[in-house]
């Protein structure tokens, strides 16, 4: 009874109450919303920036390599005989193609520094917490985005393997980086230039 009377006595202490913890409720909730608006504009950013600068302009130069080399297996086999050297070119195309076909987004693109050094941070903090070294081959331990690249990294060596040529299983070879992209495409135009064709690279 005592405390409806002091609540009732003065309404200005319930209002005061009232009002403080609306105003703490709406900031809280501000204070939410505002950070989640800042991480999804960032991610955003992020997002747009790598695509753009990185993930776009190697998906396509890669993309336009293995199809001018079907095109050129597709050439070289309808024109086989009357070129002199239809065998050895065809042969040395399809290498080409098996070669473009075992290399990985993550192969040739740059490293991303800074979430090198975020995962470099995490894999410091969990091995200082007791966790020791199983926590880099426990797989129920790896986060989700370590998970998802092996798991398409997988994907990408199964569909190698389906590939005329792919690569044979048990055969371990290191993988292809940037330069033996860039040296795979030296050996298509100088093919194509070899072939007489006018080639428009876009």
């Amino acid at each position: 009874m005592e405390d409806e009377a002091l609540w009732s006595s003065d309404p200005k202490v319930l209002q005061d109450s009232e009002w403080a913890r609306l105003s703490s409720d709406f900031t809280n909730a501000g204070y939410r919303e505002g950070i989640t608006a800042g991480k999804e504009d960032a991610l955003q950013h992020g997002f747009d920036e790598g695509f753009a600068q990185v993930g776009a302009p190697i998906g396509h130069e890669l993309g336009i390599l293995r199809g001018l080399c079907s095109a050129l297996i597709a050439f070289l086999t309808r024109t086989q005989e009357s070129h002199a050297h239809g065998e050895t070119t065809l042969a040395e195309v399809r290498d080409i193609a098996t070669q473009l076909a075992n290399v990985r987004f993550s192969d040739i693109a740059p490293p991303d520094l800074e979430a090198l050094a975020h995962a470099k941070e995490h894999l410091e903090s969990a091995m200082d917490d007791d966790d020791g070294p199983d926590i880099l081959t426990d797989p129920a331990r790896l986060n989700e985005e370590l998970k998802e690249k092996r798991e398409i990294e997988g994907l990408e060596d199964l569909m190698a393997k389906m590939n005329p040529g792919g690569a044979s299983v048990g055969k371990t070879q290191a993988r292809p980086a940037a330069e033996d992209v860039a040296r795979l495409k030296g050996r298509l135009i100088t093919i194509v230039h070899g072939l007489g064709l006018d080639l428009q690279w876009s």
